[in-house]
């Protein structure tokens, strides 16, 4: 008990300390635009009457506004630090084991879960981690037999999207029961993987094929087959780390029958592109550079959405912000399994106008697909599921997909 106490804390005071930081950032960022506003209305105004003129009223302005806004921007900072050290709240469990904290420590870790992951935050103690109640489970026998006293030789491995957490496996699950439950009907014991989907695609991908040779290194039975099962980002993850763990020799590539990804941008979204060129545009102008500034903060996982990027050479040595051409090594899809792709689209046909331009929401459909103009994956055609009217999160539990699921795993 003494340890999810300190747990709790930890994470409070972290997420506590970040807000108000933040928010000292935020009143910064007000400053600078107000200000940028201020000289350029002043300047001009001192076109018509002369800077003589202007010179008192101007300097007026500009003290009271650096004052107020120095004064918000210290006091808030000092109010996180203090909150740092002594906040807390009455909970049994650590924020990070409830569905709610869960989920917005996720939302967090999206963002900006690379640059917390470098200061060593709480909110990052569990960069990647197998969850069974909201609880991450010790990958090793007794740690795994305990968490999965019914566990099965077939394995299927959920992983989630960008600032999710396992528990969104569930949306919908009123009305819909959630793909786990399906497939234990089919004799597939599900195994939940949670992981801070802020840091680099290739960096999880690594870390998850070292944390899948150990799940079947330890299982409590012989693991006969291996699914592998991802939405949006998660897809990613998981290919890359079948990349990684294909290079290292590692045995659990070896169990892999089935992979499925669920709308996942193989070959980019065009929203982080829509980003990356719109922070260099932001920037370039005073009045709207805090804007540009803030969303060049976005993590490295979001950044790797841009391409579809697997691997640290598409990255590494490189400036983050450069506008060339995103660089995503073509990985092979691993050998000796069945792959299998679902996209969705807001109308019903994926050649609407309307889908061709947002696709879900997110992903288009072609991406989805693994294909574009310049790359293909490999994807069969056949092995594909369109799903029209449904947006991006639809696919974490529907019941058509199910079906489907059921027929490539079954």
């Amino acid at each position: 008990m003494t340890t999810d106490i300190d747990a709790r804390r930890r994470e409070v005071r972290a997420l506590s300390e970040l807000g108000l930081t933040e928010l000292a950032k935020a009143s910064s960022g007000i400053h600078q635009t107000h200000r940028a506003i201020s000289d350029r209305v002043f300047g001009l105004v001192e076109r018509g009457l002369g800077a003589t003129a202007l010179a008192p009223v101007k300097a007026l302005h500009d003290g009271i506004t650096d004052g107020v806004y120095t004064i918000v921007a210290e006091s808030t900072a000092t109010a996180g630090r203090v909150s740092g050290k002594v906040a807390d709240l009455p909970l049994a469990t650590p924020l990070s084991e409830t569905t709610t904290g869960a989920s917005l420590i996720g939302v967090v870790n999206g963002l900006i879960g690379d640059e917390l992951d470098g200061r060593q935050s709480a909110l990052t103690d569990s960069n990647l981690s197998v969850r069974v109640a909201g609880r991450p489970v010790d990958v090793t026998a007794d740690g795994l037999r305990a968490a999965f006293p019914r566990a099965g030789r077939r394995v299927a491995v959920f992983v989630h999207g960008l600032v999710e957490t396992e528990h969104a496996w569930r949306i919908g699950q009123k009305h819909s029961a959630p793909y786990e439950h399906r497939l234990w009907a089919a004799g597939v014991t599900s195994v939940f993987i949670r992981y801070n989907t802020g840091r680099r695609i290739s960096t999880n991908g690594q870390d998850l094929a070292e944390l899948l040779d150990d799940l079947v290194r330890f299982w409590p039975n012989d693991v006969d087959e291996l699914i592998l099962i991802g939405h949006s980002m998660g897809g990613l993850v998981l290919r890359s780390a079948a990349h990684h763990g294909k290079e290292a020799g590692q045995l659990w590539t070896q169990r892999v029958r089935t992979y499925v990804s669920l709308g996942t941008p193989h070959v980019g979204a065009p929203l982080e592109s829509v980003a990356h060129h719109a922070s260099a545009a932001l920037t370039a102008v005073p009045e709207t550079n805090a804007f540009g500034r803030l969303l060049r903060r976005r993590s490295g996982g979001i950044r790797d959405l841009r391409a579809g990027s697997l691997i640290d050479d598409d990255w590494a040595g490189r400036d983050p912000d450069d506008l060339a051409r995103a660089l995503a090594a073509e990985i092979p899809l691993l050998p000796g399994a069945d792959h299998y792709f679902v996209s969705a689209t807001l109308t019903r046909d994926p050649r609407h106008p309307l889908s061709r331009v947002i696709g879900d929401g997110l992903v288009l459909h072609h991406s989805a697909g693994g294909r574009n103009s310049t790359r293909h994956l490999g994807f069969d055609d056949a092995n594909g599921l369109h799903l029209g009217r449904r947006h991006h999160f639809h696919l974490l539990n529907d019941p058509a997909l199910a079906d489907q699921l059921v027929a490539w795993i079954g």
